[in-house]
């Protein structure tokens, strides 16, 4: 009976192909069948964040071939004087750069800048917490708080140089005071916005007052932190670039105002551009270091 059920040996070997007969799945040159695919995602995600990166940076490129034809091909002569096309800007940074005067000026804007903005964000992160942790003091200080914020820090120029003179420690000042208020309130902003739930359950586990701020407060009040400094790196900036400009003997700010009362105008071009690539570059910092601080996020995210 078994021998009726059995197929014949010869129908068996025609049915099932030889392994030598059929090409092994995915074999394809010499690559195994796992890397073929693995290689063409990887083309295909440099291919979309070529694009990505091409489409973001399409509106700053038609903004540069803007400045560099329409002064020369849309404006009037006239205007050509005191709008200079982009590669006579770049050709008069060059200049700058050969002679190292835009490398001596940008070095004491960035060590006016630095000065200051680190004195801002020590101390109103320090103060932000407190602030935050106890509601009295917050209750006590927030009218005040509330009434440097809104006075512009500009018209608090002459004061400073009035108290402080027209030295380095009037523009540090400045710098200080305009990067503070942004970097305290978004720090009081994200204490208080702390789940309770989480603070609750930390002291539940028996976490004491500084090991609850490094383990429960702090984190979780980054980003809105974060949020405030790179605020403040931008108003560090321009406020300390205006200062530059009442009382200065160096400085981007200097250099751009002395540019334009030389009417070297392709310098004072050169200079604002200067300041625009800083800011540009302080921003991009910021957020390198907001992401490197807020690792623990991505990895929660990750495992959902």
């Amino acid at each position: 009976m078994s021998t009726l059920l059995s197929p014949p040996a010869e129908a068996a070997a025609a049915v099932e192909p030889s392994a030598e007969t059929v090409p092994a799945a995915g074999l394809s040159s010499g690559l195994p069948g796992k890397e073929r695919p693995t290689a063409a995602r990887r083309l295909g995600a440099l291919a979309t964040l070529a694009a990505r990166a091409g489409w973001k940076s399409l509106a700053v490129l038609l903004f540069l071939a803007l400045w560099e034809l329409g002064p020369q091909y849309l404006a009037a002569p006239a205007t050509r004087v005191f709008l200079p096309p982009l590669h006579e800007v770049l050709a008069a940074g060059g200049r700058l750069v050969d002679s190292g005067q835009l490398q001596s000026h940008l070095q004491a804007s960035l060590t006016r800048s630095v000065s200051g903005f680190s004195i801002a964000v020590v101390a109103a992160v320090a103060l932000g917490l407190v602030v935050a942790w106890y509601g009295w003091l917050n209750s006590f200080l927030n009218p005040l708080l509330e009434l440097f914020r809104n006075t512009a820090t500009l018209a608090l120029l002459p004061v400073f140089t009035l108290l402080l003179g027209i030295g380095e420690e009037s523009k540090i000042t400045i710098v200080a005071y305009a990067a503070f208020f942004p970097v305290l309130l978004n720090t009081i902003a994200g204490v208080r916005t702390v789940d309770p739930l989480l603070v609750r359950a930390a002291k539940s586990l028996g976490l004491n007052s500084f090991r609850l701020f490094q383990k429960v407060i702090l984190p979780s009040a980054v980003p809105t932190i974060f949020t405030g400094i790179r605020m403040a790196g931008t108003s560090s900036i321009l406020v300390l670039i205006a200062a530059e400009m009442v009382g200065a003997k160096a400085g981007l700010g200097y250099l751009i105002v002395n540019a334009q009362a030389s009417f070297l105008i392709p310098d004072m071009y050169a200079g604002i551009l200067t300041v625009s690539v800083l800011g540009l570059l302080v921003n991009v910092l910021l957020v390198a270091l907001e992401r490197r601080f807020s690792r623990w996020r991505t990895a929660v995210g990750s495992g959902n």
